[in-house]
């Protein structure tokens, strides 16, 4: 089968796309004929080397990507949730054998059956960034109905689903983006969009529940300007895992009696699968493409995601739909 491989850390270049074999799923896996990755920053992220944080978990050569949908091709000997032709998507092992490829192997649990709304290309555009926006939320961020939430870098890939499904779940939504995202936050739910350009947010906000930093940027300034807009007893949530928090922010979390967390691990798989197909299905959430290109393209669009300037997500087409 065909993958993209990478034999050493480094630019676009060392992204190739070779020949070989079909993985074997184990017990309690599935194996998945790819139609479609998603393509996420940690894509990039690892194919550079990895962070702190995700250095020693990886082993060349390896095959990339962390989203996919497509068919279930063969299910494992414990694997009763699924079977031979199920429309599926959801996360493969991580670090492991990954999405770019024609075939993936991957634990069952990490899989659900795709969204009957939307195609392949657009399914492999959930999994990953929908996981994160939903453990966020919900398992650190402890999100209700009725809560105000900041969104923080909401016009990207995690930040766009987190402003649906929070919203979905009845919460009061609010999001940064730059000047030309500011309606495409409100066309997809946002109650109030805010221009980190020309805006302060710490100017504008207090009382809220959850802060989300969804942002790429790495500052503890912005996280003390985040916590400076809790209600006491709030939580702030950062996606930046390899960026701890200062004692600064430590600090100012404990004046307020508010938690500090950052999203290691993304977890209950296949429950928050489920509940976004269902959010999809029933029309509450879209998905938001930036462009598809085909897998041998696969370098451009590495490049594009590392501009941190995409509306939504960037997705591999792996094969076409029939």
């Amino acid at each position: 089968m065909k993958a993209v491989r990478i034999n050493e850390f480094g630019a676009t270049d060392v992204l190739k796309i070779q020949e070989i074999e079909c993985p074997i799923p184990a017990a309690d896996e599935i194996l998945v004929r790819v139609f479609a990755s998603g393509v996420n920053p940690v894509d990039w992220v690892v194919r550079k080397g990895g962070n702190d944080f995700l250095r020693p978990l990886l082993k060349l050569p390896m095959t990339i990507g962390w989203d996919a949908a497509g068919i279930v091709e063969e299910v494992g000997s414990d694997v009763t949730e699924f079977k031979k032709g199920d429309e599926v998507y959801g996360v493969p092992n991580f670090p492991g054998d990954g999405s770019y490829a024609e075939f993936v192997a991957a634990k069952a649990s990490q899989f659900a059956l795709k969204p009957k709304r939307i195609s392949f290309n657009e399914a492999s555009g959930v999994p990953l960034t929908g996981l994160v926006a939903c453990n966020a939320l919900f398992e650190l961020g402890k999100l209700q109905a009725g809560q105000r939430v900041f969104i923080h870098g909401a016009s990207g890939g995690v930040g766009s689903l987190a402003i649906q499904i929070a919203k979905a779940k009845g919460a009061y939504v609010i999001g940064t983006a730059s000047t030309d995202n500011q309606e495409f936050l409100k066309e997809i739910g946002a109650d109030e969009a805010i221009d980190y350009k020309t805006q302060k947010f710490e100017e504008l906000l207090q009382n809220i529940d959850l802060v989300f930093d969804a942002s790429p940027l790495r500052d503890n300034n912005e996280r003390l300007k985040g916590v400076s807009i809790l209600k006491n007893g709030g939580i702030l949530v950062s996606v930046n895992v390899d960026f701890p928090f200062s004692d600064a922010v430590k600090e100012a979390l404990a004046k307020k009696g508010a938690k500090g967390a950052l999203l290691h691990i993304q977890t209950n798989h296949r429950y928050w699968l489920n509940e976004m197909a269902r959010l999809i299905d029933e029309g509450q959430v879209n998905v938001a493409i930036s462009k598809v290109y085909p897998l041998e393209q696969v370098a451009q669009a590495h490049r594009q995601s590392e501009t941190w300037h995409v509306r939504g997500k960037l997705v591999l087409e792996v094969r076409k739909e029939q």
